[in-house]
């Protein structure tokens, strides 16, 4: 790696600019790379032609590191397009349509469905968006509120639960004998993801919205979204379909990825289930999504819902409806590797924290500004507070180490931050998918309500850095939240 200073910046900033400018990720993402490896060569003097040899092989490694992240997304689309094919989907849609009689009811649905699959990020969001997005059609709720809420209820949620992948991965960062003591520790302090969780309570309980969110809300509901006009029953599915043609493979593919995780880890072999399923998630993850398409086969095919050659076809048009999306994580994932790994952007960044002159009060506050700033620009929280941790290990301990534990919840959160409403983030992809809304408007509608919940965190960590008590600055940042969501929103009608 090679230290180029503040330009190090440029990459993501150039990415995000050209996204929100052109509306088109694909070519911005791939600028943002071309504009990181630009640098690294010309720091390093080497000949014009090894921008693209690098950028070749960032990409190239990034998608071998995240094999099984591919194989479980083309697995899990797979058994999607299978249970569309088969009328579950549509079938689930008038049981539960029939059961959620209210738009107020279907979103508190979808928001505790985000708390109970909290096993990790990505397949919160695919498996939720699928499930209930036939119903949000239905009832003419926006796919953009679907994204938000499945993306509001993913990472903030995993970030503050003790039996995830993310709370191996942050105890692993820690440089404390007990680092899972730490991390549940952070968890009163980690304001951003408790504050979320507020604010989607809030937005499913009272139906006021603001911004752009609530203009996609006004034309679901006069049906105006390409999405809800093209939502329509293939001919001779919904006749064949039932609700267990959707349950059954979705609980099964549940059920088995939890197992799975705990199997890659060596749960059964006496390892501790909480670092067991943090090994090797994705692994786990495609031998649940595996499971679901072996039970799609034996629950379909023999009942003639789907003919052998129909069931293969499916596999391969399930495989091809990832691609889109996989591309933009590939390209964020390079993305990431250039900043992290060859030109330094985290290291500029938090070195800039670690030399300041600064109270030592506020380094709660600074320390979430900073870590949001990263996560929003490079689009990973992991990669975040990664950086960011031994930073602020080394920092507080040099001084005493009282504010150690609030200023490791606000790197938490200010990451979380980042992984939840970057352009470039794969979770940010993942919820936009899940809900299959274009991936741009996902972003529009759900930053003002991030920014909002970040923007009263910040002041939360301001009180928390002079008190160190987590419970003032999280009562204090509740009250300003529902004040400032209470004003800015107003309610669109409901339709049932």
């Amino acid at each position: 790696m090679i230290e180029t200073g503040w330009i190090s910046i440029l990459p993501p900033l150039v990415a995000i600019a050209l996204a929100l400018i052109t509306k088109e990720v694909y070519s911005s993402l791939f600028i943002g790379v071309l504009t990181g490896m630009t640098i690294y060569v010309a720091a390093a003097r080497e000949p014009f032609v090894a921008i693209f040899a690098h950028l070749f092989d960032m990409m190239a490694g990034k998608i071998a590191d995240n094999s099984y992240m591919i194989i479980f997304l083309a697995l899990l689309w797979a058994v999607i397009t299978l249970v569309g094919r088969s009328g579950g989907m549509n079938a689930y849609g008038r049981w539960a349509g029939a059961k959620l009689k209210t738009q107020r009811a279907t979103r508190l649905a979808t928001a505790l469905l985000g708390v109970l699959i909290f096993i990790d990020d990505g397949f919160n969001c695919l498996t939720i968006g699928t499930v209930m997005r036939p119903i949000y059609d239905r009832q003419r709720i926006s796919r953009e509120k679907l994204a938000y809420i499945i993306d509001a209820t993913a990472a903030p949620v995993c970030i503050i639960a003790p039996v995830s992948s993310w709370a191996v991965a942050v105890a692993s960062e820690v440089s404390e004998t007990d680092g899972f003591h730490v991390f549940l520790s952070t968890i009163p302090y980690n304001l951003y993801a408790l504050l979320t969780i507020l604010m989607v309570a809030y937005v499913c309980v009272s139906g006021r919205d603001f911004g752009k969110m609530r203009l996609a809300e006004e034309r679901a509901r006069k049906g105006e979204t390409p999405e809800t006009a093209s939502a329509k029953e293939e001919p001779g599915q919904a006749a064949k379909g039932h609700v267990i043609d959707l349950v059954l493979p979705i609980v099964v593919l549940i059920v088995c990825a939890i197992l799975g995780m705990a199997y890659v880890g060596g749960f059964f072999r006496g390892v501790p289930f909480s670092e067991a399923i943090g090994e090797n998630p994705a692994a786990g993850l495609s031998l649940g999504a595996f499971a679901g398409l072996v039970t799609a086969f034996v629950l379909y095919v023999p009942r003639r819902i789907i003919g052998a050659k129909e069931f293969v076809g499916s596999i391969v048009s399930g495989i091809g409806s990832i691609i889109p999306p996989m591309l933009i994580l590939i390209l964020s994932w390079s993305l990431g590797g250039v900043c992290r790994e060859m030109i330094g952007t985290g290291e500029f960044i938090s070195g800039f924290v670690a030399s300041a002159d600064i109270s030592l009060r506020l380094l709660p506050f600074l320390v979430f500004v900073i870590a949001a700033l990263m996560s929003f620009s490079m689009g990973t929280s992991w990669g975040t507070f990664g950086m960011l941790i031994p930073i602020v290990t080394m920092i507080c301990a040099a001084t005493g180490g009282d504010l150690l534990i609030p200023s490791l919840g606000a790197t938490l959160a200010g990451a979380v931050y980042g992984d939840h409403c970057s352009p470039i983030s794969d979770t940010t992809i993942l919820a936009s998918t899940g809900a299959q809304c274009e991936h741009i408007r996902h972003v529009e509608t759900q930053i003002p309500y991030a920014t909002l919940v970040a923007i009263v965190c910040a002041v939360g960590y301001l009180i928390v850095g002079f008190t160190g008590v987590p419970w003032i600055g999280l009562a204090a940042g509740a009250v300003l939240l529902l004040g400032a969501a209470a004003f800015l929103g107003r309610k669109t009608a409901e339709k049932a």
